[in-house]
C-alpha cells in the first residue's frame, strides 16, 4: 500500500460534506451552511464546497449539550428567579 492511497482513504473519512452534517444533525443543508458562514461551526472551504472535520462536528454537538446542561442548571438555580425580586425588571446600580 502506498502512502498516497492510505492518506486519501483516511482523509475521506475525516471530512464531512454539508449534506453529511445536515443528515447527522437532522436539519436542512441551508441550516448547516448558515452555521458555517457565521463561524459557529468551524470548517474549511475547498473550492466552492465546505468540508467539516468529523471531530469538529462531534465537538460542536458536545458543546451544544453542555450549553443546554448549563442552561438547565441556571434555570433551576435561585438566581434564575432574580427578576422576581426586582419586579420583573433588571436591577440597576445607578438608581
Amino acid at each position: 500500500m502506498d502512502d498516497m492511497t492510505f492518506h486519501s482513504a483516511g482523509d475521506a473519512a475525516r471530512f464531512l460534506t454539508t449534506a453529511d452534517c445536515a443528515e447527522i444533525l437532522n436539519v436542512e443543508v441551508a441550516d448547516v451552511t448558515a452555521l458555517l458562514e457565521t463561524g459557529e461551526l468551524p470548517a474549511i472551504k475547498v473550492g466552492a464546497q465546505w468540508r467539516i472535520e468529523r471531530e469538529v462536528l462531534e465537538s460542536y454537538i458536545a458543546s451544544l449539550y453542555e450549553d443546554q446542561r448549563r442552561r438547565a442548571l441556571w434555570e433551576q438555580s435561585d438566581f434564575a428567579s432574580l427578576a422576581e425580586f426586582s419586579g420583573g425588571s433588571p436591577l440597576s446600580s445607578g438608581d
